[in-house]
């Protein structure tokens, strides 16, 4: 009684799969085949069982008659030949697609390697590209850190020139102050010396004309003599004391004099500082012109890299997708 499950069905079905697959239908392979189930002898037994069979439905196909054979062989020829025909010309029909095929194949991959080797061209002009354009911002940014740093020290100079022009307004403030108080004090000690003078002049012309009248009536009028004589010294005294006056006015005047010329030096070395000034900005200015029309040409650069990038982007995206495309072509669903 056969173990496992094993029947004569899936023996022949073992078998013929042996037999399919080129090999020997021993015992042994069935077994193996059936996944090592089964005695040998059950297997054994359904071998001989099938081969009885098979001798059986030879021995009755032998009694076909010559002709039916003949027959037979006949059509078995001509289904041959003609088969046969129709595999030649499938063959022939399929040989000559195969070399078109084949033909295409070649330019397909010809023209790959050129896309192939345009892509890698491309790249190496896009990371070129790209590389000039990191340059590129790197300096600009530089350019735009060196004209933010001269914008302020254009700013701080443009400060530290209008403090220099504040001071020199002040000092021609208080030059023209200085000078007006000289001018003012010359005239009026100008205008007292004349009035003291003409004062002394009037007094000495009275002096004069009384010492005369004194000298004619010296005699009756001797009392007017001694009046006249104190009247000439205390207008000996005022002239004295205005003789000081003017003297302390001439010490003043100098001492004027010294400092308008203080301020007039103090004036002319504002005005060199100022000039120099000035032209540290023209200078300043200058150079922010020629860092501004640079940072502009850096600016165009960077815009036609930046263009170049993208041309080159788009031939990349280009080339991609037409390899893409012959490779579709080449292997259709």
């Amino acid at each position: 009684m056969a173990r496992g499950g094993i029947n004569k069905a899936l023996v022949e079905k073992a078998r013929d799969a042996l037999l399919a697959r080129g090999q020997n239908p021993s015992i042994d392979a069935i077994r193996v085949e059936m996944g090592n189930t089964g005695s040998k002898s059950t297997i054994h037994r359904y071998l001989r069982e099938l081969e009885q069979a098979q001798g059986t439905l030879a021995e009755g196909m032998g009694s076909i008659s010559d002709e039916l054979t003949t027959l037979v062989h006949t059509l078995a020829q001509r289904l041959h030949d003609e088969a046969q025909a129709r595999i030649d010309a499938a063959q022939k029909a399929f040989d000559e697609r195969l070399g078109q095929l084949q033909v295409e194949a070649a330019g397909h991959a010809n023209r790959a390697e050129g896309l192939q080797q345009a892509l890698t061209r491309s790249e190496e002009a896009l990371a070129q590209a790209l590389e000039q354009l990191t340059e590129t911002r790197a300096s600009a940014q530089v350019e735009q850190t060196r004209n933010a740093r001269l914008a302020q020290a254009c700013e701080d100079l443009e400060a530290r020139l209008a403090d220099k022009q504040q001071q020199v307004v002040s000092l021609e403030e208080k030059h023209r102050h200085a000078r007006d108080a000289l001018e003012h004090y010359r005239a009026a000690s100008r205008e007292q010396r004349e009035q003291e003078q003409r004062r002394h002049e009037g007094q000495l012309q009275q002096a004069q004309a009384e010492l005369r009248q004194a000298q004619q009536a010296l005699v009756v009028r001797q009392d007017e003599l001694t009046r006249l004589n104190r009247d000439n010294e205390r207008l000996l005294s005022a002239l004295a004391q205005s003789e000081q006056q003017q003297a302390k006015a001439a010490e003043q005047g100098v001492v004027l004099q010294k400092d308008v010329a203080r301020l007039t030096t103090a004036y002319g070395q504002a005005q060199g500082a100022r000039e120099v000034l000035e032209t540290q900005l023209g200078e300043l200015r200058a150079n922010l012109a020629q860092v501004g029309d640079a940072a502009a040409r850096q600016a165009q650069e960077l815009a036609e890299a930046t263009a170049r990038g993208r041309l080159l982007e788009q031939a990349l995206a280009e080339a991609k997708a037409t390899q893409t495309a012959h490779h579709s072509d080449e292997n259709p669903a």
